[in-house]
């Protein structure tokens, strides 16, 4: 297996660098687009262990109200249980850890909340050549499922997938599927998109060019979702329903999410690890809805495992 070089790792880190300008970038267009005057503020840190980052947070906005869009490239001296469960055989290494991973959380119900990442991990132990692999993806937890929005995000995680094999989208698209779901509920985070870790199985520079493309493929799949809905008049009945499906939103990442469980056990930046966390969310004892209602088919229907692609082609 090739094996990553210092160039190699830089060129990682200087892409990661600029995708997250131009995510923060496209972002403020859509909220300046929506008439507001928020932006993201740049925080960079030190972490005491080694390495550091950007954190790049935007709060309070008319179209977005809290969006979190962060680099990090740390160092560890020995590595934590959630790195080591699935590779027993790098426990204590010493490891370097990159990614941008972002959350963004729109104020208007229409708008759904988007997540997605990209990393890279490269471990080193005495005596043993270094492992190393690729992780990352990007997914769509809608309120208020819009069929058109569905299909756009997916079709663009299909055609970036495909030059890099014609089963590759099925695969990432059933992992995502099956990580972001909240097994206490029985229900899926949202409409999936795509997932994968661990990923070395082809050279370094075909796997760097895949997460390259699934980086840019989020901005190209979320702006025009915001585009088409972030003008939509809502009311405060759909507010209160958007308020509550965010706690499904904390439960997920406070209890399953591995980056966030990551981050703890590494000793990580706080205010990084939890800005994934919304501004305003609410839980309800039993709350139920109305048969034929928009909010009881998100979760009999949208928020369930589909071939996306196959159905929504066939209705349209």
């Amino acid at each position: 297996m090739q094996h990553p070089t210092s160039a190699d790792i830089q060129r990682v880190r200087e892409f990661l660098l600029d995708l997250q300008s131009r995510i923060c970038a496209a972002l403020e267009q859509q909220e300046d687009a929506g008439g507001g005057t928020a932006e993201f503020i740049i925080d960079d840190w030190e972490r005491p262990e080694g390495g550091g980052g950007r954190s790049r947070v935007l709060q309070n906005g008319t179209v977005i109200e809290k969006g979190g869009v962060m680099f990090s490239h740390i160092q560890i001296s020995k590595l934590p249980a959630s790195a080591t469960e699935r590779h027993p055989q790098i426990a204590g290494a010493k490891a370097q850890a990159m990614g941008v991973s972002l959350v963004i959380h729109p104020k208007n119900p229409n708008v759904p909340t988007s997540h997605a990442n990209v990393r890279l991990f490269v471990a080193e132990k005495e005596g043993q050549d270094p492992i190393w692999w690729f992780g990352g993806g990007f997914d769509l937890t809608p309120f208020y499922p819009h069929d058109k929005d569905i299909l756009s995000w997916h079709q663009t995680a299909y055609d970036l997938c495909t030059p890099f094999g014609e089963d590759i989208y099925a695969q990432h698209k059933k992992w995502c599927d099956d990580y972001f779901y909240l097994k206490h509920r029985d229900e899926q985070r949202g409409i999936g998109g795509l997932f994968f870790d661990d990923l070395n199985q082809w050279d370094f520079e075909t796997c760097f060019k895949y997460i390259q493309a699934v980086g840019n493929g989020y901005l190209d799949a979320i702006i025009p979702i915001f585009q088409r809905n972030q003008d939509k008049p809502y009311t405060e009945a759909q507010r209160e329903f958007q308020l509550y499906r965010r706690g499904r939103y904390v439960e997920y990442n406070l209890v399953y999410d591995r980056g966030t469980l990551f981050g703890l056990q590494t000793g990580g930046r706080i205010e990084s690890i939890l800005v994934s966390l919304p501004p305003l969310t609410g839980w309800s004892y039993r709350a139920e809805w109305p048969e034929g209602s928009p909010e009881k088919r998100l979760t009999d229907y949208y928020l369930k495992p589909h071939d996306w692609l196959k159905e929504l082609k066939q209705s349209t």
